[in-house]
């Protein structure tokens, strides 16, 4: 909850965290910025119920200055809130909010139908895509992932206008269709979510692969894991016909081995001009030289090995931009398609996956 409240809103409520115990076995604890929201629930012995808002980040810092073991959570009627541990003379005091006061989540409505995908997939889409989305949130249609469910595949979208990255899962469920554009703070947040529960379920020993339910309402998408909520008003955009830029064919194909590369280009990065990144990439039989140079900073060079046996190319490019991609595939080795000195590149792994397709597109800049 803490991630998703706004310390900064002029909103004071939106920095808290809403603690509601309205059950005798369980405490409710919610969070929104009014675009983003979670709810979600823990045990716990209730023995008056209630609600009151408290600031997320004070609260998480004293719950982890606590001991091991349980704590207890009061009020005194108000909105004055102490928290104890149970075992121990350490205790806090918060000055917090009225329950009543704060903003309430948005919910699905009834007839909306939950689709059901593995935390995994998800995770994997966003993986490989998430740093090519737009940090520029005056442009509301880059600054979001283009998720698309189209029966039995789902895909993940992301530009900035420099590059662009797509992820493609096969699925083994039902048919769906779905379409949704999600800002950049709900994919970051969904990414640490799936993080999490996965590293829970693997701490507890499970097995069996986690699934989420994913439903649309109105303007807003929800993720349901277990017994926590998540949702994200969606973006109100037209996202660029991604399709048109993805060249069909590239005249040159190169195979070469993914970690000697991304080795190579970190080297010479570092010589690269800071402001632009850029990085000089020549072709030659069986070479890929890196070239890089700065006022500062003086050349950087090295070269790796691949299979290649064509003409001598020379393309400039933003050494982020690749490294970026060559940290999101995992195959070995990976195949880089090129046309020219002003022709976008492609990259992807060398082998498909047997249920998973990826292609990362990178626009060239002189040097």
């Amino acid at each position: 909850c803490q991630a998703v409240a706004d310390k900064k809103s002029t909103m004071p409520m939106l920095g808290n965290v809403l603690l509601e115990a309205n059950a005798p076995d369980q405490l409710r604890l919610l969070a929104t910025d009014l675009q983003l929201s979670v709810a979600g629930k823990i045990a716990a012995k209730v023995e008056s119920g209630g609600s009151v808002a408290v600031g997320a980040r004070e609260m998480l810092e004293r719950i982890r200055m606590m001991p091991e073991g349980q704590v207890s959570v009061s009020t005194d009627g108000g909105s004055t809130t102490t928290v104890r541990s149970v075992g121990s003379a350490r205790r806090y005091t918060l000055h917090g909010l009225p329950g009543d006061e704060f903003p309430a989540l948005p919910q699905p409505e009834p007839q909306a139908v939950p689709l059901e995908l593995e935390v995994d997939a998800l995770l994997r889409l966003i993986s490989g895509t998430y740093f090519s989305i737009s940090t520029d949130e005056t442009r509301p249609h880059l600054s979001s992932a283009l998720f698309e469910w189209e029966g039995q595949s789902v895909r993940m979208v992301t530009t900035d206008g420099h590059r662009l990255s797509k992820m493609e899962i096969a699925l083994s469920g039902k048919p769906a269709n779905a379409t949704l554009l999600i800002p950049l703070k709900g994919v970051l947040e969904l990414k640490r979510l799936c993080e999490e529960f996965k590293g829970e379920r693997r701490a507890s020993g499970e097995n069996a692969a986690p699934v989420l339910n994913l439903s649309q309402s109105g303007p807003n998408a929800f993720f349901l894991i277990d017994d926590f909520q998540f949702s994200v008003k969606l973006v109100d955009a037209q996202f660029p016909p991604y399709g048109q830029v993805i060249p069909e064919t590239t005249e040159w194909a190169v195979r070469a081995p993914r970690l000697p590369l991304t080795d190579a280009l970190k080297a010479v990065s570092i010589a690269a001009n800071e402001r632009t990144g850029g990085v000089k990439l020549t072709l030659s039989a069986g070479k890929m030289r890196f070239e890089s140079e700065s006022p500062d900073a003086g050349e950087g060079f090295d070269e790796v090995g691949v299979e290649y046996n064509g003409a001598e190319v020379t393309v400039g490019f933003n050494a982020r931009y690749f490294l970026d991609v060559l940290t999101a595939i995992e195959d070995d080795e990976i195949i880089l398609g090129l046309s020219g000195e002003l022709d976008p590149a492609t990259v992807k792994p060398a082998t498909d996956a047997v249920n998973s397709r990826y292609l990362a597109v990178i626009m060239p800049m002189r040097i």
